[in-house]
């Protein structure tokens, strides 16, 4: 009888085995439509899968269903309250939740999400994302209601003993929020020298525009290519070119090599590509070459109402 039992039994939860592993692959994929029914399907079977309820809370996350996200994450936190991961992302859920309620309702909020957060940071010293979450939380909130600048270069400070490039980064982020953007553009420098990540490189050329210093923006774009040859770069400095009427043959090859080796994974679609070649030539006064590129650009989105304005502005000249 014994024997039969374990032979009825293990087939049984080989089955439900490789359901899981279905789903996990499903969502490795990032198809999470058809990880979730066999997630909430192995749920029934196991609802003290602490590792199921986290899929699915993540799931949630990614479809921006909060209530969702937050009842899997509250479980979580239930269950094992020394996960800092858990706490993370329950304080996570909760911040995206208070900014899609009134700030009336947000401000209840508040006080948990500070609590999970700096309770997950407590539990795992070498937590880089949740002390992110503090340094934005801290410096994005008003003093009157617990937003400290003090608190977020605290927070910083330990990112720089986790990772050197991460704390310059966060250093060169608070300075900038405060307004002190020769402060941001020295630390952003340093991170640059120290790891030459793409994003450094990105976050002292978004620096430069919003200071309106598109050579300086221009140029460190260019030594980001020069490094990481990312085809995406090709269509910033293309930009850069076509906004400020700088450097228009520059902006224009680049601009074309992106369009030539353009993919999804680039981010910004061809049609863009298409309207800053157009300005780029409406600002070099070849009214034909801007026409055929607006045209271009119209053609593959014809709802596209900046080439509609764009297009009105070139056939003015």
């Amino acid at each position: 009888m014994k024997f039969l039992f374990i032979f009825l039994v293990i087939p049984i939860f080989c089955l439900a085995q490789n359901d899981f592993q279905k789903a996990e692959n499903y969502y490795k994929q990032e198809n999470f439509r058809k990880a979730k029914p066999i997630f909430q399907e192995y749920l029934k079977a196991h609802p003290s899968s602490n590792r199921t309820k986290e899929y699915l809370g993540d799931i949630a996350s990614y479809s921006k269903n909060w209530d969702e996200a937050l009842e899997y994450f509250g479980e979580l936190v239930k269950n094992d309250g020394k996960s800092a991961n858990y706490h993370f992302k329950y304080g996570g859920a909760m911040g995206m939740k208070a900014l899609e309620i009134s700030r009336i309702r947000a401000l209840t909020y508040i006080s948990d999400i500070k609590y999970h957060f700096e309770r997950a940071a407590d539990l795992d010293p070498k937590h880089i994302e949740v002390r992110w979450a503090l340094i934005e939380f801290y410096i994005q909130l008003p003093g009157i209601i617990g937003g400290s600048e003090r608190k977020a270069l605290q927070y910083a400070n330990e990112l720089s003993k986790i990772s050197t490039v991460d704390g310059y980064l966060a250093k060169g982020y608070v300075a900038e929020f405060s307004g002190r953007s020769k402060d941001a553009e020295i630390y952003y420098k340093k991170a640059i020298d120290y790891g030459g990540s793409l994003t450094s490189f990105e976050k002292l050329s978004s620096l430069y525009e919003k200071n309106n210093q598109p050579k300086e923006a221009m140029d460190t774009i260019s030594r980001s290519f020069k490094v990481h040859k990312r085809n995406q770069l090709n269509y910033q400095i293309g930009k850069i070119s076509a906004q400020y009427s700088l450097d228009p043959e520059l902006g224009i090859n680049s601009l074309e090599t992106y369009i030539k080796n353009y993919s999804v994974k680039d981010g910004v679609p061809k049609d863009w590509a298409y309207f800053r070649l157009a300005q780029i030539y409406k600002n070099m006064g070849q009214r034909a070459e801007a026409l055929r590129w607006i045209t271009k650009a119209l053609e593959s989105r014809p709802d596209f109402k900046e080439a509609r304005e764009e297009k009105s502005k070139i056939l003015s000249l």
